[in-house]
């Protein structure tokens, strides 16, 4: 089979929902942006389709309307949604497509816009007049233990449980996020991986989510979001944020010759039940490496999605992880959690990351909101 090589890598900054930059851009256009960027890297010839993940944006194919926009009207698109890790799921997509022949240059990521997603509405009964009521799409049927509309039980207090993640612990991994952010921010490592983009209110540059100001005692002062519960330690302080931006990667055989930044060598998804979804990257993990024929000891970088700081901190602790070498540069709760494109995200900073380092071996995981979890495996040349 050929190999998927990764030839492109880019995401725009990403935004703070409802009062940041990018609230009144939406993802359509930080798809065009994006595709028309990739497009200007990698000209506009030999790409075969376009994937995007583009969880709970109303329906429609994002994919297929950046690709009109960027001129490549015989590319047709494909909308990919595994929920968090739809953006992860588009680029596993492509790359399976590409090493089974089927495809040789496709380009796969995420979009996600907080700001200006629509809103559901249901019909409340069958009744010809019934009347019509808000909806969200739920992500696994609900129950008691595992409640559907509120993934703070859901994905972060249930993952704190199981694992015996303490308040201190949340709170310190949230503000370390905080701090290697905007380190990185300030030492310029993710200009190679952002493209600015242009909207109503200026040139957007800068990750603009991250907080200098933040500090242990005032993570420690916030109140938890459910006070009801004894016990309960997950804050707003210690979750990720409501997000806008998109990440896309270029996947292409490495029979065209393109100059390459990395290789997919394997990938897996998990389903786990809904009330362990904070603990899937402990099965989606090994699953991978596995498949590539790697252990945890071969891993130079993980990217760990901070959905929730506890159930980054718990695969950590349940996995064994070195903490040292897990999302270097932060991740949600300071990054911030653009759903959709997220693990197209991380995957293009992890290559870039990997790259300044001189290349290695890393690990993107995430889990998804109903029970699922995804990861991938990359290998980086050393240069």
């Amino acid at each position: 089979m050929p190999e998927a090589v990764i030839v492109s890598a880019l995401r725009t900054p990403i935004g703070t929902a409802m009062k940041g930059t990018l609230r009144d851009t939406d993802a359509y256009q930080l798809a065009d942006h994006m595709v028309g960027s990739t497009v200007a890297e990698l000209g506009r010839s030999g790409i075969d389709d376009i994937v995007l993940g583009e969880g709970l944006y109303g329906g429609g194919v994002v994919a297929r309307h950046a690709a009109i926009t960027a001129g490549l009207t015989s590319v047709p698109g494909l909308a990919q949604n595994r929920h968090c890790a739809a953006g992860q799921a588009a680029v596993q997509s492509a790359a399976a497509s590409v090493r089974a022949g089927m495809d040789q240059l496709v380009l796969a990521g995420g979009v996600n816009s907080a700001s200006t997603s629509p809103r559901f509405k249901r019909r409340a009964s069958s009744e010809k007049d019934a009347e019509w009521v808000d909806w969200f799409p739920p992500t696994h049927p609900d129950r008691p233990d595992a409640p559907n509309m509120d993934m703070s039980i859901t994905v972060g207090w249930n993952a704190a449980v199981k694992a015996g993640v303490s308040r201190q612990e949340m709170d310190e991994w949230a503000l370390g996020s905080h701090r290697k952010a905007i380190q990185a921010i300030d030492e310029g490592r993710f200009k190679e991986e952002i493209v600015p983009i242009e909207t109503p209110h200026g040139l957007f540059e800068v990750d603009e989510h991250p907080r200098r100001d933040t500090s242990i005692e005032k993570l420690a002062a916030l109140k938890p979001l459910h006070p009801e519960i004894e016990g309960f330690s997950i804050t707003a302080g210690n979750a990720c944020g409501a997000n806008d931006g998109a990440a896309l990667l270029g996947i292409a055989s490495d029979r065209l010759g393109l100059p390459a930044l990395g290789a997919i060598k394997a990938w897996a998804s998990v389903g786990v039940d809904p009330a362990s979804t904070g603990l899937a990257p402990v099965e989606a993990i090994p699953k991978a490496l596995g498949r590539a024929r790697l252990s945890l000891s071969d891993v130079d970088l993980f990217e760990i999605n901070e959905a929730f700081a506890s159930m980054c901190v718990a695969t950590i602790k349940l996995l064994d992880i070195d903490p040292d070498i897990v999302n270097v540069s932060g991740s949600g709760c300071s990054l911030g959690h653009p759903v959709a494109a997220t693990g197209a995200r991380m995957l293009v900073t992890l290559v870039h990351e990997l790259r300044r380092r001189g290349g290695g071996i890393g690990v993107a995981a995430m889990c998804a909101g109903g029970g699922m979890g995804s990861a991938t495996v990359i290998e980086v040349p050393a240069p």
